[in-house]
């Protein structure tokens, strides 16, 4: 019993099933001999179900027939012991003690001379009366559909059993053309498959029988289990998870608060920075008169970006000004622009060196994908607990946020120079800073284009979420409108963000093409 693949001195069924050869033989001859659908029984597999696919190695038979099996045994453990209308009786008793406590307050107030309450009293206890007999007939309904769910499990179960039977040699002879073509492919019975699916089963199928079939499977399992399992580790619940979690979480506030305190000023230095960075763009272009702000922009974008691009970009920044949004929106350009300029200073270079080196990328992959996969809420938490409030914090959870993007198209840019062009350059003389400016990053840079193109935008998505820790701007107008249901001022502020957005990236964009001469 091997799991090599098929050797040169033989390719043939008997080989390959090991057991039971001439069975196999002739069922896979009629297999390979008809087009379409033919008659291939296999007992066995109608027998054992899954367990004969982990003996097999047939994993897909295997997992699928697991579950589909799983689904008739849950409507068969339903009709026979799955008390239907347990939830409708417990109802129908609360609601006769229910009813019990009203007449009694109403036989109270009737001693004490007060008809009216007695009779608001006796009133309310109609009306659950009312409420407990549907209860009742609600439960009983319940119960009398045991009978059906049981046979439908039934005939459900016989009808996997049919399809597995059908449908087993089917499997098995494409895992043998599989095994024959030298693909990896199990070869024969294996004791280890058996013992995997017999596992497998067991760590499955009673829990589960249990949960959907059983009325109270916590009690139940705790009564099979001695207490251990059931009550104190519930299968439906974790109660006992709940006391991880407050232990993990005040672990993590601690580790936060001794983090603050050992390195605030080197977290004071960052904020400091990015504070200095911010005052300036905001000096320059708040400060400046808008008339001066909207021209010179406008001018660059004609000569970088093309006429149309300068009409967009006037008609934006106009729209900014006489609707009164200028200094909100100088302030949104100041964040986004320290937070994409902050994200490419630092993406790119990374983003070269994961290129070059799939070791480092290896190991980058899984930082990234979790930079892109938390929430962005998220982010918010240590920002504030290390940074504090304000735009250099909405700055930093930007740059987490949107950093990702870059450095995975720089490296996917990188990546993607031939080696043939690099060799030829090394061949001519290249050296490792001429290779790299005059040969990778030309052919890189659209990559590292569409990379900036995402940083921007994902930049432009936290605006509002970082307006949560008082990053200001129009992200702030945008929360107070979602505050108090503004309707209009939230629609007038995401069209000035979209505004603001698209201009930055036109440009960007824009000076790009005419640069690498696909743009007029």
């Amino acid at each position: 019993m091997t799991d090599n693949g098929p050797t040169n001195e033989d390719h043939g069924v008997a080989a390959f099933v090991q057991d039971n050869a001439d069975y196999y033989e002739t069922e896979f001859a009629k297999i390979q001999g008809k087009t379409g659908f033919t008659w291939s029984w296999n007992t066995m597999a109608a027998i054992c179900g899954p367990l004969w696919g982990a003996a097999r190695g047939a994993w897909g038979f295997f997992w699928t027939f697991l579950v589909l099996e799983l689904f008739a045994l849950v409507q068969i453990g339903r009709g026979l012991w799955g008390e239907l209308g347990a939830d409708q009786l417990a109802r129908y008793e609360r609601l006769l003690e229910n009813i019990a406590k009203r007449e009694a307050q109403a036989a109270e107030l009737t001693a004490a001379g007060d008809a009216a309450g007695a009779e608001a009293k006796l009133k309310i206890a109609n009306n659950l009366r009312g409420a407990a007999d549907k209860a009742l007939e609600a439960a009983e309904a319940a119960g009398s559909t045991a009978a059906t769910i049981l046979l439908t499990g039934v005939v459900l179960l016989l009808a996997i059993k049919l399809v597995e039977g059908l449908y087993a040699n089917y499997a098995y002879e494409a895992q043998y053309l599989r095994w024959r073509s030298g693909q990896k492919a199990q070869a024969g019975l294996r004791r280890s498959g058996i013992w995997f699916g017999l596992i497998g089963i067991l760590a499955i199928w009673p829990l589960t029988l249990i949960r959907f079939t059983v009325a109270k499977p916590e009690e139940f399992v705790a009564s099979l289990t001695g207490g251990l399992l059931g009550e104190k580790l519930s299968i439906t619940e974790f109660p006992v998870g709940k006391e991880y979690f407050t232990i993990f979480a005040k672990k993590g506030d601690a580790g936060f608060d001794w983090l603050a305190n050992n390195f605030g000023d080197v977290f004071d230095g960052v904020t400091a920075s990015i504070r200095w960075v911010l005052d300036g763009l905001e000096i320059l272009l708040i400060q400046t008169p808008w008339p001066v702000v909207m021209f010179v922009t406008v001018v660059m974008a004609l000569r970088l970006a093309g006429p149309r691009v300068a009409i967009f970009t006037a008609a934006s920044m106009a729209y900014l000004a006489f609707m009164g949004l200028w200094e909100l929106a100088m302030i949104t350009v100041a964040l986004i622009g320290a937070g994409a300029f902050l994200c490419v200073i630092i993406g790119i270079p990374l983003g070269i060196w994961f290129g070059k080196s799939k070791r480092a990328y290896a190991f980058a992959e899984p930082v990234l994908d979790f930079m892109q996969t938390m929430p962005a809420f998220v982010y918010l938490i240590p920002i504030i607990a290390f940074f504090g409030t304000g735009k250099p914090p909405g700055v930093l959870a930007t740059l987490i946020f949107a950093m990702p993007p870059v450095i995975r198209l720089t490296a996917l840019g990188m990546r993607g120079v031939p080696e043939s062009t690099k060799e030829a350059a090394i061949a001519f003389g290249c050296s490792k800073r001429q290779l790299l400016f005059n040969v990778e990053l030309p052919l890189a840079l659209p990559s590292i284009m569409t990379g900036i193109n995402q940083t921007i935008l994902m930049a432009l998505s936290m605006v509002v979420i970082a307006s949560l820790i008082g990053a200001e701007g129009l992200g702030a107008l945008i929360l107070e409108a979602l505050q108090y249901a503004a309707k209009g001022q939230g629609l007038l502020g995401g069209l000035a963000i979209l505004f603001c957005a698209m201009v930055i990236d036109r440009i960007a964009q824009g000076a790009y093409r005419r640069n690498s001469g696909s743009g007029h």
